[in-house]
């Protein structure tokens, strides 16, 4: 499960990576915020 959010994420990220070429990298910074929370969460 926890393998499955981890993936989720880095895919989310890589999405966020190529949206911040035309968004402005807004959507990037959203996802790194849930990341940090998402840590900050389950360590």
């Amino acid at each position: 499960m926890l393998v499955t959010i981890a993936v989720i994420l880095l895919v989310l990220w890589v999405l966020g990576l190529v949206a911040s070429k035309t968004a402005g990298g807004a959507l990037h910074v959203l996802l790194v915020i849930a990341l940090v929370l998402f840590l900050v969460r389950y360590v």
